[in-house]
């Protein structure tokens, strides 16, 4: 039986919703941060629901806490980048962990949580054609990298307060639960699927049971720093597009050209247009053993 608490932030998104069983499973006790507490009750077996306005915590909430998972942030592909969206995004994320670590802060030495898991994501890399990119791999430039890199530099400033800090990089994770993959799955399954730009571009994805397993390794202290969340062979869009047809038994054929996707997106865009090929050296080093390497075998397992 696990005694750990654990305070917990996007509960309610794909890795949160799957996170919480995963560790009633372990018999960890989780207070779950949402700005929607159940009307039924304010527990749920191990969890405690307790209500937040999505950027500042309340401090009751850090009571007896081990570690701290914060994996809430507003949707990056939720509609046109406006000025007021893109704050939110910013809000949600890098002022969301400013507080977080503002109430460790506050706390005495002896009750600040043993250690601190910030989500971010392979956008910290920006566009980086076809070079290999780790942990060690300076940020990119554009509006994702820069919310990436002041996300992590808001977690990193826990590391002075003597709780550890691991920034999860993520790359597309891939379940039928929802996220890209299901977004994805409508759209080929309508035959309207394609290739994006050019389809050269390398896309960095990971398994949803991976994604879990890299935070349960962090949960047991077996990461510290950066951890880019990847499958260790990315894939280009043009392969993405070819094997998703074909599991599918739908076409691929349409593409959607560069200048339409920014004239959609805006400047989001080059998340989906930028290239990553992003490696896990951080969890190969810890010894991680992927349920899914191959990108056709994890997506046979969630689209049999």
């Amino acid at each position: 039986m696990d005694s750990m608490h654990v305070l917990l932030t996007g509960a309610t998104g794909l890795v949160g919703r799957s996170l919480l069983p995963a560790l009633a499973q372990r018999g960890t006790q989780v207070t779950a941060l949402t700005r929607r507490v159940p009307r039924e009750t304010h527990r749920d077996g191990e969890v405690a629901f307790v209500s937040w306005d999505g950027t500042v915590p309340p401090a009751h909430a850090f009571e007896g806490v081990d570690a701290v998972v914060h994996l809430a942030g507003e949707p990056i592909f939720g509609g046109f980048p406006t000025a007021r969206r893109k704050q939110r995004m910013h809000a949600s994320r890098v002022e969301s962990t400013r507080a977080i670590v503002a109430q460790i802060e506050a706390l005495p030495q002896s009750e600040r949580p043993r250690v601190l898991i910030c989500a971010s994501a392979v956008g910290f890399y920006g566009d980086r054609g076809d070079e290999w990119l780790d942990e060690a791999s300076a940020p990119g430039q554009g509006f994702l990298p820069t919310l990436c890199e002041d996300w992590e530099r808001e977690a990193e400033r826990a590391r002075a307060l003597g709780t550890a800090v691991v920034r999860l990089r993520f790359g597309i994770i891939l379940s039928r639960a929802g996220g890209a993959l299901a977004t994805l799955r409508k759209v080929f399954g309508a035959n309207l699927g394609g290739r994006l730009g050019s389809g050269r571009q390398w896309v960095p994805w990971v398994h949803l049971d991976d994604a879990l397993g890299a935070l349960r390794l962090a949960l047991d202290g077996g990461l510290d720093g950066a951890v880019n969340v990847v499958a260790p062979e990315p894939v280009t869009n043009r392969e993405l597009t070819r094997t998703l047809s074909r599991q599918l038994r739908r076409a691929g054929f349409w593409a959607v050209p560069s200048f339409a996707m920014r004239a959609a997106l805006g400047d989001i865009a080059d998340e989906l247009l930028g290239s990553k090929r992003v490696r896990p050296a951080a969890l190969e080093r810890a010894g991680y053993r992927f349920a899914f390497s191959a990108f056709a075998e994890a997506l046979e397992h969630e689209l049999p």
